[in-house]
């Protein structure tokens, strides 16, 4: 479960890098990190980013972050994870 997320929140990061144009560099220092670790990470590489990690980054670059626990329907037999971008 931990993975799924830590993929999907790469992901984002990667894609709000990408869209503002940023350079590795750019983007390692709005973070905090080096630009390697920005590589392996927009390249999935996430051994070295806790969930937390990623969670703040993406709050560097302006976004929220929002934890929803809810009850899942009867309908469904397993609970699932979710990550939405809105």
């Amino acid at each position: 479960i931990e993975a799924k997320a830590k993929a999907e929140i790469a992901r984002r990061i990667s894609s709000i890098i990408n869209h503002r144009h940023l350079k590795q560099a750019e983007a390692a220092d709005l973070l905090g990190i080096d630009q390697p670790k920005i590589s392996r990470l927009m390249r999935g590489q996430l051994k070295d980013f806790s969930l937390e990690r990623l969670m703040i980054f993406a709050m560097r670059l302006d976004r929220d972050v929002q934890i929803i626990l809810s009850k899942k329907p009867r309908s469904r037999k397993e609970s699932t994870l979710t990550v939405a971008a809105v």
